[in-house]
């Protein structure tokens, strides 16, 4: 096995490019060859790749994004889809392949693996840290970091002007990214997909904070729990208040990794990489209780609700 191709695939999250430099240099350690992959999924369907020169990956380590740059390809999905990728993989002459993304890029890891014969590995990054078989995904942590450093400048504000602010972050089926958050800040209220809610019993839930003495009420909503500006209106609505909306967004994908988000990925990539060489694929990476384990690409349980729901109750109990 000498020609190894590197994919990033899904939505950005940092410590892409630590991930990426980790597998590189791997490569090089076994004196292979490292084929970049462009644009993700797409520009593995066009062949968009090109060997990774010495120095390449030199200097990223602390960049956000991804230096391959990452689209997404719905047709492979389908197979009118895979005709383009059959094509580009023969003109490739790939060995095998480590996949850097989410769920969605490890379907298609598993179709590559199954399908096309390619030896794949999947290592996890996606904000959400949706993904099973890793204590984190990589990005998490740091989106996290933005969302809380973001709330707690939101909640000075909240506090001197004695407003209610309702927070957008991400998580579109899941809701862990505001849960945690609301429990770093000490939101007073946290609505997450996992779970129904009722404006009026925000609205009494705020009150009664404001009897006890509060200057500001923070509510932190999961992008997938509902739109922020009609929970916005129907607060403003019930309440002789003043409301204001913040939608964080994409502002929580991009920026320098943390530190953690730059060593798991390290270890994730350089580990994962170093399995396809011992012939062993077709397997994602994960790290649990500091210990790396691998789990099938295809046969995967979804996230865990509980682990969403234990730290929304304190969250909730707490804030």
């Amino acid at each position: 096995m000498k020609r190894i191709g590197v994919l990033t695939g899904g939505g950005d999250a940092a410590g892409m490019n630590a991930a990426v430099r980790a597998a590189v240099r791997t490569i090089w350690e076994h004196e292979g060859e490292a084929i970049g992959i462009r644009r993700g999924w797409q520009g593995l369907a066009e062949g968009d790749a090109d060997v990774m020169q010495r120095g390449s990956v030199s200097g990223i380590l602390h960049q956000g994004g991804t230096i391959l740059r990452t689209f997404r390809y719905p047709e492979f999905a389908t197979p009118e889809g895979d005709e383009p990728v059959r094509k580009a993989l023969g003109a490739l002459k790939l060995d095998g392949l480590v996949v850097i993304g989410g769920d969605g890029s490890f379907r298609g890891a598993a179709k590559l693996e199954e399908e096309f014969g390619l030896p794949v590995v999947g290592v996890p990054a996606t904000i959400d840290n949706d993904i099973p078989g890793t204590d984190h995904s990589i990005g998490y942590d740091t989106a996290l970091n933005i969302a809380v450093d973001a709330v707690d400048k939101i909640k000075d504000t909240a506090s001197s002007h004695g407003r209610i602010f309702v927070i957008e972050v991400m998580g579109r089926n899941y809701g862990l990214l505001a849960a945690q958050c609301a429990m770093a800040t000490g939101a007073e209220e946290t609505l997450v997909p996992e779970l129904d809610y009722s404006v009026d019993e925000i609205c009494h839930g705020i009150e009664t904070a404001y009897d006890q003495g509060k200057y500001h009420a923070l509510i932190i909503v999961a992008e997938g729990a509902g739109r922020a500006s009609q929970i916005t209106y129907e607060i403003n609505s019930r309440l002789n208040r003043p409301v204001r909306m913040v939608v964080l967004g994409h502002i929580q994908r991009g920026g320098a990794p943390t530190a953690f988000d730059r060593i798991l990925a390290t270890r994730i990539a350089h580990y994962a990489t170093d399995l396809l060489f011992e012939g062993k694929h077709g397997v994602a990476v994960g790290i649990v209780a500091n210990k790396f384990k691998t789990s099938s690409l295809r046969k995967r349980s979804s996230a865990s609700k509980d682990v969403v729901l234990k730290n929304w109750e304190l969250a909730q109990l707490l804030g």
